[in-house]
């Protein structure tokens, strides 16, 4: 087989490998409403491919250090997230989507000035949460509808434009390094193409309020990555992909039961 017949199969293959994991998710987000939406969208999706396919491609020291700059990309993500909720309350989806993608490319060149270690990933992100999450709530009153119309384009969006930024994030990777394939492989492409599908249809108020609720999700990502950049050594790259994706699941499934649970609460009728 040619270099260039090899070249164009491995990218079909990224390409495959993401939009199958983007399609799953998606069916899965649009079923479960604005809440659980927001827990899977604030999961690894599309970096868990980049990340797959990176392990393939790279020594463990590569991925190691990759997933500090997944990590302290978070905080940029959760900042292109209230970007978002904010500017959707009055403006359109291109103004707000538009802006929100420049403050994350923005946030990333700045990211690429400090030599970011794991612990100081830590406290950035401990930092913008802190900001973001108390500005974000009072977004989080409007829910989207439960169920609402998918055209036949919606799926094969969210999925060719996540393959296509896994497929260059990770043929980039030889050339970019370690922290800024790891920053663009949280690239909020998924969170981006769910936007642009809910907002003209149920509005900016409504959309916003699934990225209004994926602030305190998100801080499942940067644990995850954190502990991904910890255990590449001890229990090898796959290893530390099952640990960082369970500690992004268990983040997800906590904030679940504790709001399972309040719900149960304020529902159960009152004692005698």
């Amino acid at each position: 087989m040619s270099p260039e017949l090899m070249f164009l199969s491995d990218l079909a293959l990224k390409m495959a490998l993401t939009a199958f994991i983007v399609v799953v998710i998606s069916i899965v987000v649009e079923r479960s409403g604005p809440f659980i939406g927001a827990l899977i969208a604030a999961l690894p999706t599309a970096a868990g491919a980049a990340y797959i396919i990176l392990a393939f491609e790279h020594p463990p020291d590569f991925i190691a250090a990759s997933a500090v700059g997944s990590a302290a990309a978070a905080a940029a993500v959760s900042i292109f997230a209230l970007t978002y909720t904010v500017l959707a309350q009055r403006h359109g989806l291109v103004p707000s989507l538009a802006v929100a993608i420049a403050v994350w490319f923005v946030g990333a060149a700045a990211l690429r000035l400090v030599a970011w270690t794991p612990p100081t990933a830590t406290l950035l992100n401990v930092a913008v949460f802190g900001i973001t999450v108390p500005l974000s709530w009072r977004y989080r009153t409007s829910g989207l509808p439960a169920k609402f119309m998918r055209t036949a384009y919606d799926i094969p969006l969210r999925a060719l434009t996540a393959a296509i930024v896994v497929a260059t994030v990770t043929t980039a990777s030889y050339s970019i390094g370690s922290f800024a394939s790891g920053m663009f492989a949280v690239f909020p492409i998924v969170m981006a193409c769910s936007v642009v599908i809910l907002h003209p249809r149920v509005g900016g108020v409504a959309s916003a309020s699934m990225f209004a609720h994926a602030q305190i999700a998100l801080n499942g990502l940067w644990l995850g990555f954190i502990v991904v950049h910890y255990m590449v050594a001890p229990l090898s790259v796959w290893g530390a992909y099952a640990v960082g994706l369970a500690v992004c699941i268990g983040w997800s499934g906590a904030l679940w039961l504790i709001r399972a649970r309040k719900f149960r609460s304020s529902t159960s009728p009152p004692g005698p």
